[in-house]
């Protein structure tokens, strides 16, 4: 199949006008930014992760009231419970305080919202369609949405993830290389460092394994990694990083300021926001967080509400090297323009190098 019907398949199964998807962001997700991408003809995105269940319907109204209704909404799998360790939380405590407020002994029992709860949320919103990230959906959570005549999109960042999705009836695997900004999708969170595969050697692999479309992600802020993807023989493309300069998209000036000025090398991955690997701007606390001297950060989600009140103060002061700068490897790519701008440049370019 050639790469103009792939396309085009993919489009005409899934309404969109041009194959850009963007990247389901947890705390990045701004309704207003997936109205804009829906409108210009890609696919909008909710990550939904830190969403209670009214925060996830009231996102979907929103968003369909005010575009094509065109999205998808995702949740991550949960961890099994992490193993506390009362001791070496208090370390990580006394390393945070130098980077931020003190700790409270309490701030690592925050959990996300309940994962069933959100489940049936997604149900009540029914959006076009449901993805899942760090792991596969139970069968009978499937069953329904199927039922309901919800696609079922499966983030993966290996050919043996996206087999077993394909296997649990995913329509789609997004697969997402180790180019990614964020968290990658990986099912194991203990395997996360060490199968690290680029973009372009798991994309073709992932298409010669499966018989559904492959959405390429991971690494793709301009026409030229569309481009890229698509004649590896991905059906579409998912950008998060790239949309991130976005007005639409609201993040900290800070953050957006400093994606900007991001060579791929300023970029690296480590769990010391979340406890899950991720891949962020190498920032001053994120090197020091992982020197020889500092603590080991504990485990998802316990890390995540140990830095809690470091992040927060560093939002409130615009300090983008105690931020979350969550970022991809081309964020220097990004670009500060709107939502549909970009959109329209991804494809316009895309389309160009290939000649069609």
């Amino acid at each position: 199949m050639s790469i103009r019907d792939r396309t085009s398949a993919f489009c005409d199964r899934f309404g969109l006008r041009v194959p850009i998807l963007l990247a389901p962001m947890a705390g990045a997700s701004a309704p207003a930014l997936s109205i804009a991408v829906a409108n210009a003809g890609g696919l909008g995105a909710c990550g939904a992760l830190l969403m209670t269940p009214p925060e996830i319907v009231s996102w979907a109204n929103e968003v369909r009231a005010a575009s094509n209704g065109r999205f998808q909404i995702n949740l991550w799998i949960p961890d099994p419970a992490p193993t506390r360790d009362a001791e070496h939380e208090a370390q990580i405590r006394e390393f945070l305080a130098a980077w931020g407020p003190a700790v409270a002994p309490s701030a690592g029992d925050a959990t996300p919202p309940v994962f069933h709860a959100q489940c049936e949320a997604l149900l009540e919103a029914r959006p076009p369609i449901i993805s899942s990230v760090m792991g596969m959906y139970p069968p009978e959570f499937l069953a329904r949405i199927k039922s309901l005549g919800i696609a079922w999109f499966a983030n993966t960042s290996t050919v043996a993830e996206a087999r077993a999705a394909e296997a649990a009836g995913a329509e789609v695997v997004v697969v997402q290389g180790m180019e990614a900004g964020g968290h990658r999708g990986c099912f194991d969170a203990s395997k996360a460092e060490h199968e690290m595969v680029g973009l372009a050697a798991l994309v073709p692999a992932v298409v010669d394994a499966v018989r559904i479309p492959v959405v390429a992600t991971g690494g793709i802020a301009d026409g030229r990694g569309v481009a890229a993807a698509l004649a590896l023989g991905a059906s579409a493309v998912q950008v998060g990083t790239g949309f991130m300069r976005a007005p639409e998209a609201q993040i900290h000036p800070a953050w957006a300021d400093a994606l900007a000025r991001a060579a791929p090398e300023d970029t690296l991955v480590s769990r010391v926001f979340s406890g899950r690997a991720g891949r962020s701007l190498a920032t001053d606390y994120v090197r020091a967080a992982i020197s020889a001297d500092a603590p080991h950060p504990a485990p998802y989600p316990v890390q995540r509400g140990l830095t809690a009140a470091m992040r927060a103060t560093a939002a409130k002061t615009g300090d983008v090297h105690r931020m979350q700068a969550w970022a991809g490897q081309s964020a220097g790519l990004a670009r500060a323009e709107s939502a549909q701008a970009i959109v329209d440049r991804l494809w316009s370019d895309a389309v160009r190098i290939l000649q069609y």
